[in-house]
Order: structure tokens, then sequence, then C-alpha cells
């Protein structure tokens, strides 16, 4: 996928909106969910010039490598289940970790990076809005600095307009965006 010209973000206050609403729908059956114990199930519900909109499902341990979203902005609901979401604080120079329950709505800019994965047994369902539409993922780690410092540093990029793309083999491991204590 080759770059396009970059449009504006709609506003988080209308991600969260839409992703709230898409959750509702969710919610109510009105869009199917499957679960694949071998990958992250997801399917795009809608996309136009300004948003794309994507239903995953996580079953226990599957997860995402610490990641950015190539310059979109964006909101992710939890519909069902829970997740734990690790989200990198550039003033603190940390991951942060923190638990995404049932009706959670997390609304991020253009330089938002996190992993997020299900660490239960239980299925958990989200919903994602990317604004503008997705073009390309960006993969990171952390290491510890000459400073002693943690840093953030990028692995790769990938053109893709799919959320759950994988990272690139050379860039991807069981301990990839997580620090050790």
């Amino acid at each position: 996928m080759s770059p396009r010209r970059r449009r504006h973000a709609l506003p988080l206050a209308q991600l969260v909106e839409q992703a709230t609403c898409v959750a509702e729908q969710v919610r109510a059956e009105l869009h199917s969910v499957h679960a694949d114990p071998d990958e992250r199930w997801h399917v795009r519900l809608h996309h136009d010039a300004d948003v794309d909109v994507w239903l995953i499902s996580w079953t226990e341990e599957q997860g995402t490598q610490l990641h950015g979203h190539g310059g979109s902005s964006g909101a992710f609901t939890v519909v069902a289940g829970e997740l734990d979401e690790l989200v990198w604080d550039p003033a603190a120079r940390e991951l942060e970790e923190s638990t995404r329950t049932r009706g959670d709505v997390v609304a991020f800019g253009p330089g938002y990076v996190h992993d997020v994965r299900n660490t239960r047994e239980a299925t958990a369902v989200s919903v994602h809005v990317y604004s503008p539409p997705l073009e390309r993922m960006d993969f990171f780690d952390v290491e510890r600095g000459s400073d002693g410092a943690d840093q953030l540093v990028r692995l790769a990029h990938v053109w893709s307009d799919d959320p759950e793309i994988a990272a690139p083999e050379s860039v991807r491991g069981p301990a990839a965006g997580r620090v050790a204590s």
C-alpha cells in the first residue's frame, strides 16, 4: 500500500461517539462477532474518506505488539470482557498499565503508542475507530537509554490500512513491547 494524501482527523469527541454507538449495535447483536483461538478475529464495519471502524475479538492471551497508528487519531471501547493496555507516557518515559472493562472508552491523538491484550479466559470484544483512516502501523519497543531512563524505539513501520497487521517477523517476539521491572 502506498501513502495517500493525509486528511484531517475528526474531533476526538466524534470518534468516541462513533465507537460508543457501534458498541451499542454490537451489544444489540446487529453485528456478528467470531472468536478464533489462533489469531485475533477482526472485520472492518465502515470505511470512508474520514474514518475507519473495526470490530475485534480477543481470546485468552491474544494481543498486539507495542504500536502506533501511523499518525491517525482514534478511539476504542470495550464491548465485552476486559483488555489490558500498556501506554507509553513520553513525559514519564515509561509504560503505564490499565485494565479496560466493558463500556470503557479510550480516545487518543496521533502520537499514541500502546499494546493491548486479553489475559483472561473470557473472550473480549472491542470497537476501534481511526481518523483519518489507517495507512500505516508503527511498531516499537522500550529500551534502557544511556542515561538509565527508558526510551521508545521504533522498530518498523508497515504501510497498511489493517490495524491487525502483524509486526514484521524481525521485530516480533514474546517480550516485544514489555519492559521487565
